[in-house]
């Protein structure tokens, strides 16, 4: 099973119906977004060509707003081209899956680029972990997804976040009760959709049977803030959270992996939830 892959499938599917539009509205809008920065670092590829409309689309007249400067999605930009001065080189950072990831989101994208959606949705991830932290006074290390692998330890190490996050938005999606059968046969068929094979489906599948394994899941987190923030961000792409079950879930969460709550305030903001 390869969890990246996984992952790029459940980004590409869908775990809740609102997911992709979180993913949207994490990306900003206007100069300084994510897009509108990583266009400018993927420039002369097919991802930096994809980046580069999406930054005209948004910095268009009806589509600029208060987000354009200074809002949550423009900062995630500045947190990138920071990080990018730090490593030495942007080509070190692991921008391609995010553009894998803004084709897949905005216009489709192919089912062959699981692995490429799967270690954008990491970026994304880590980089809102890093802005929320950063906002709440504590100074994260370079989350892994961030950075390209150099060797096979490094990739197994974002193979193995890769299955903690998994595992986080499947648990997430079981927090208001059981899941129905009829969300098991819509994740189902987004799976099929989105290129899922029959190994894929069925881990998916007998997962999402399994009682809730929240104290295992904060426990393969352990101290790590980055990873943590990373987990609770997944966690509101698989809900709604519009039930109190779901809210509670959340807060419960949020407190098992001792993230502050500026922390997870400015995760939920960063999605574009009403907090």
């Amino acid at each position: 099973m390869n969890f990246t892959d996984l992952l790029g499938t459940l980004a590409k599917a869908g775990m809740s119906p609102s997911a992709n539009g979180r993913m949207r509205s994490s990306m900003g809008h206007g100069n300084g977004s994510l897009i509108d920065v990583l266009g400018g670092m993927l420039a002369g590829g097919k991802a930096g060509q994809i980046l580069e409309q999406l930054g005209q689309q948004n910095r268009s007249p009806a589509r600029t707003g208060a987000r354009q400067n200074g809002g949550v999605g423009g900062g995630l930009g500045q947190v990138l081209e920071q990080l990018g001065k730090s490593v030495g080189n942007n080509r070190t950072l692991a921008t391609g899956g995010l553009g894998s990831l803004a084709g897949a989101i905005f216009g489709g994208g192919s089912k062959s680029m699981r692995g490429a959606v799967g270690g954008g949705l990491l970026a994304l991830l880590g980089t809102m972990a890093m802005q929320a932290l950063q906002n709440a006074g504590k100074k994260p290390q370079t989350p892994i997804g961030l950075v390209e692998p150099q060797n096979e330890a490094e990739v197994q190490e974002v193979e193995n976040q890769a299955r903690i996050i998994v595992e986080a938005m499947i648990n997430a999606a079981k927090a208001d009760g059981q899941i129905s059968g009829d969300e098991v046969q819509r994740i189902a068929g987004h799976l099929q959709e989105s290129g899922a094979d029959t190994e894929t489906l069925q881990y998916v599948l007998a997962e999402m049977q399994k009682p809730m394994q929240t104290g295992a899941l904060v426990a393969a987190v352990g101290d790590r803030q980055e990873l943590a923030a990373e987990v609770y961000a997944a966690s509101l792409l698989a809900i709604e959270v519009d039930t109190q079950e779901e809210r509670q879930y959340l807060d419960e969460l949020g407190a098992a992996l001792n993230l502050e709550p500026a922390v997870t305030r400015h995760l939920e903001e960063n999605f574009g939830l009403a907090v």
